[in-house]
C-alpha cells in the first residue's frame, strides 16, 4: 500500500478528499440559492449542541449560499433575512445535506430538498398552502391536529406541532398530542427550544431591563422604560383567541401596572390585522426581531404566549408561559411601590 502512494500522487489526493469528506458526518449543510434577498445575507438561527447559533451567511451575486453547522440530534434551523422575517425552516443534524431555492419576496414558495424529513414537510406545506397563507391560523391548527392522529411514529408530527401550529392558549391539549406521538419521533432536540421553562421565580438567573427598543404602531422605534414602576410585557406571536380579553383582564390588576403588549414574530401583516380590531386603549409594539430581538432574547421566550413581570427597578421577577403566576408575581412586584407610598 505504501508503495503504491508514494508513486502515485493522483492516487494520494483521492485518499485526502476522501477522508476529509467522511469528516461531513459531523456536521450538517445547508446550501441555498435565494433571489431578491436585497441585503445579501441570510440569517440562520437554531440551538445548536451547547449554544444558540444565529449567524449570518453572504450571498454571491447570484443569490446563493452554504452554511455548515454541528448539531448532533435533529434541530430546527431557521433561516431569516437580516431583520429577521422569516424565509423558510428546515429540520437539519450531523451528516444532512439540505438545498433551499426560492424567492425571498414570495418566502411561502422557498422549496427545500435534503432529507425525507424535509421533503415530507415541503409536501405538507404545498397541500396546505392557502391555509398558511390564511390570515386566521384555525384552519392550519385543524390540519396539523389531523395528520398529528395518524401516524405516531411520524417526526413530521412533532415539528409541525413544534413550528407551524400556532394555538397554544391550551396547554393540555398540545400535550397530550405531542404525548400521543411515539417517543422515539419526538426527540428533545426538538421540543427544548419551544417547550415552556419551568413556570416558578427565577429572580437570581434572570435580567435586569433598563429598556426595550421596539416599534410602535406608526413604524417608528420607541423607547420604552421599564423602571419607576410595574412593567407587564405580553409577548404573542400568531393571533390567539381571547387576546383582547387578557390583556385587557391584565391591565385591570392595578393602575400602576404598565401593559407592554408585543408582537414577538417578523410577520407584520399578521400584526395589523390582529391589532386592527384592538380597543385604544394600549400602545401597540413590534419586535421586528420576534424572540431573537435585543432585550426580548434574554427573557428565553420558547413559545407564545409569553409573560415577562418587571419591577420597578428593572429586575425580571418572572418570565414564562404560565398566566397563573403573572398575577401572584405581579403582586410581590408591586408591595414594595404601596409601601413606599
Amino acid at each position: 500500500m505504501s508503495k503504491i502512494l508514494s508513486h502515485n500522487p493522483l492516487m494520494i489526493v483521492l485518499l485526502l478528499v476522501a477522508m476529509l469528506s467522511s469528516c461531513s458526518s459531523n456536521e450538517f449543510k445547508i446550501d441555498g440559492n435565494i433571489a431578491n434577498l436585497n441585503d445579501g445575507v441570510v440569517r440562520i438561527v437554531f440551538h445548536g449542541d451547547s449554544s444558540i447559533v444565529d449567524e449570518l451567511t453572504d450571498l454571491d451575486e447570484k443569490g446563493r449560499f452554504s452554511f455548515k453547522g454541528v448539531s448532533a440530534q435533529p434541530v430546527v434551523v431557521n433561516l431569516l433575512d437580516s431583520r429577521g422575517n422569516p424565509l423558510t425552516a428546515v429540520v437539519a443534524a450531523n451528516g444532512d445535506h439540505i438545498k433551499v431555492k426560492g424567492d425571498a419576496d414570495k418566502a411561502s414558495g422557498i422549496k427545500v430538498r435534503g432529507n425525507r424529513l424535509n421533503e415530507d414537510w415541503q409536501l405538507f406545506r404545498n397541500e396546505h398552502a392557502a391555509f398558511y397563507s390564511d390570515p386566521n391560523p384555525s384552519r392550519l391548527d385543524a390540519a396539523i391536529a389531523k395528520y398529528v392522529k395518524e401516524p405516531p411514529a411520524d417526526m413530521l408530527s412533532t415539528v409541525l406541532l413544534m413550528v407551524d401550529y400556532s394555538d397554544y392558549s391550551n396547554r393540555e391539549a398540545v400535550d397530550k398530542m405531542l404525548q400521543s406521538i411515539d417517543e422515539k419521533a419526538r426527540p428533545k432536540s426538538l421540543l427544548e427550544a419551544y417547550e415552556s421553562r419551568p413556570a416558578k421565580r427565577r429572580t437570581e438567573a434572570l435580567p435586569r431591563l433598563m429598556t426595550l427598543n421596539l416599534v410602535k404602531h406608526g413604524g417608528d422605534f420607541d423607547q420604552i422604560t421599564l423602571t419607576n414602576q410595574v412593567t407587564l410585557l405580553h409577548l404573542w406571536a400568531n393571533p390567539f383567541q381571547n387576546r383582547v380579553t387578557t390583556v385587557n383582564k391584565m391591565k385591570g390588576l392595578s393602575p400602576a401596572i404598565h401593559v407592554v403588549d408585543v408582537l414577538a414574530e417578523s410577520d407584520t401583516l399578521r400584526w395589523q390585522q390582529a391589532i386592527s380590531a384592538d380597543p385604544a386603549s394600549w400602545k401597540h409594539y413590534w419586535a421586528p426581531g420576534g424572540p431573537l430581538e435585543p432585550g426580548i432574547q434574554l427573557l428565553g421566550i420558547s413559545m407564545a404566549p409569553w409573560f415577562a413581570v418587571i419591577d420597578s427597578t428593572g429586575l425580571v421577577t418572572y418570565s414564562g408561559p404560565d398566566y397563573s403566576t403573572v398575577e401572584r408575581e405581579l403582586n410581590a412586584a408591586l408591595d414594595p411601590m404601596k409601601k413606599t407610598r
